[in-house]
């Protein structure tokens, strides 16, 4: 094993490893040094506490700070912002991103839209994941909800039942019922998720040509009966009222 030296530009003073290299020496690691700079400044981030929006430092500044490459360092800023940990503003600097799920939902679009030539599996397995989510959901739900009122909810309700006895779809009504009813449950991560995946199936679905105005009216009068069962805080209600939700895609899907 080598010995450290301070003229490395990768490592730190002699005998004292720097943020790379400790990334490195981790158990079981298998990075290489582009990976470990990633790494390197997601864990500066964690260290200096910022937040999403907060300036890093320039790349010399950064370079020095983890000992390593500015070119290193530039590599890592892209992949990171590929990831939206980081966002680089030409003339500006580098930022904290947003760290939304974007990439997640742009990779899962990909590739169901790739499967959608073949059996359709990546697409059900999408609906199997929101079903997953929302049934996981249900006691929480019902026991904020239960004994309350939810007049915007409602509205939601109405809004995507006449839409689908006219035979249209209702797309903003359902993503914001779905995102209004997971911003009461108090659970940021889940309501995220459920975001992501709703937005990956409305993505794919219009491109593989299936006939979604069937099954409109049921799925609609499905979200006013999960609402009503959290309302008076029934979880076998709501449960089987969300399983009610996705049967007629599914029972499309089964038939193609």
């Amino acid at each position: 094993m080598s010995e450290m030296r301070a003229g490395d530009p990768e490592t730190g003073a002699v005998g004292e490893p720097s943020i790379v290299q400790a990334v490195l020496s981790r158990p079981q690691s298998a990075r290489n040094r582009k990976d470990a700079t990633s790494e390197a400044i997601k864990q500066f981030i964690l260290d200096n506490r910022l937040r999403p929006g907060d300036p890093l430092p320039g790349e010399t500044s950064l370079a020095e700070t983890l000992d390593v490459s500015r070119s290193s360092v530039r590599e890592a800023l892209r992949r990171l912002e590929a990831l939206d940990i980081v966002v680089v503003r030409r003339g500006s600097g580098s930022f904290v991103g947003a760290l939304s799920m974007a990439p997640l939902v742009e990779a899962l679009v990909f590739r169901t839209t790739l499967s959608a030539g073949g059996d359709l599996a990546t697409l059900r397995e999408v609906i199997q994941v929101r079903r997953f989510l929302d049934l996981g959901m249900s006691e929480a739900l019902c026991g904020r909800l239960r004994g309350t009122s939810q007049p915007g909810l409602t509205a939601l309700v109405h809004s995507m039942v006449d839409s689908a006895e006219k035979g249209e779809t209702f797309t903003d009504a359902d993503l914001a019922f779905h995102d209004g009813l997971l911003a009461l449950a108090g659970n940021e991560v889940v309501r995220q998720l459920v975001s992501s995946f709703w937005q990956i199936h409305q993505a794919v679905v219009p491109t593989l040509g299936l006939a979604v105005h069937e099954g409109l009216v049921q799925t609609a009068h499905a979200h006013g009966d999960m609402l009503e069962a959290a309302m008076v805080g029934d979880v076998r209600a709501y449960e089987r009222a969300v399983c009610d939700h996705y049967l007629p895609l599914e029972t499309i899907l089964d038939n193609r």
